[in-house]
């Protein structure tokens, strides 16, 4: 092990936590942000809470941010969660700064198991936001949530002009979720086709496994044709349990001496 790293590793964990918020706050760099983050969100003590709650009603974005991503994972499990979400959800109400927009939608994706639809609502308003940022980060927020609006909204994300929301929101889609109708389907094929090759499977993989018995000559086609290992393409295989198709990967794989 690095000594250097490894001291530097454990000079954080004997800070106080006025020197952690304090560092947070008025350090330029933000080499060591996430370390200063990690280490307070295992501080579970009420002041550490109070703090980074009072930071989150500050009127300056850098501010409300800290205080956002402190309690986006305080504790293991979750301490005051219905404070944080309200907490949140209020910032929601008037914030405009698509910073703290993003932030609060991923401090919501670590917490969504129990969202309502009002609250589902408020997140998915910021559908059509003109943020790459805020687009990317709603769809974070509603990953695994089984709820009409929220898959409504993956859908219409899955069709964005940005690669990597179309990815996610696909992903979302496709195995982050057990709902499984024709409109889900339809969107996933789609996707078959899409320029970006992670969405492209990431649809593959959502067919597969609801064992769409069409998907199967996708899958043996990007087999035949494979010029690599793609584990979205061996999840997609395995998902759909066809021991034809499973033989023809593995003769591939040996013939072409892929890795």
């Amino acid at each position: 092990m690095n000594r250097l790293k490894f001291n530097n590793r454990m000079s954080i964990t004997n800070y106080s936590n006025e020197r952690l918020f304090h560092r947070l706050l008025n350090n330029k760099s933000s080499k060591n942000y996430w370390k200063y983050i990690g280490e307070l969100r295992k501080r579970t003590e009420k002041s550490v809470f109070q703090k980074s709650s009072e930071l989150i009603k500050s009127e300056k974005a850098k501010e409300k941010i800290i205080g956002i991503n402190i309690l986006a994972q305080f504790g293991f499990p979750r301490l005051h969660l219905k404070q944080i979400l309200k907490l949140y959800f209020n910032l929601l109400k008037t914030e405009t700064d698509k910073n703290v927009i993003s932030s609060v939608f991923y401090g919501i994706g670590h917490n969504n198991e129990h969202l309502n639809d009002k609250q589902i609502d408020i997140i998915c308003y910021y559908k059509d936001h003109k943020s790459v940022n805020v687009r990317h980060s709603l769809v974070y927020a509603i990953l695994g949530v089984e709820k009409i609006k929220s898959i409504e909204t993956l859908i219409q994300l899955s069709e964005d002009k940005n690669s990597d929301i179309r990815n996610w929101a696909t992903f979302g889609l496709g195995t982050q979720i057990t709902t499984d109708n024709e409109i889900i389907q339809d969107a996933l094929w789609k996707r078959i086709k899409d320029k970006d090759e992670d969405t492209k499977f990431e649809a593959i993989v959502g067919l597969a496994k609801r064992k769409i018995k069409d998907i199967r000559n996708v899958l043996k086609n990007e087999v035949e044709n494979m010029s690599f290992i793609n584990p979205l393409l061996i999840e997609a295989i395995e998902e759909f349990k066809d021991q034809e198709l499973l033989f023809l990967l593995n003769q591939q794989i040996e013939n072409k001496k892929l890795t």
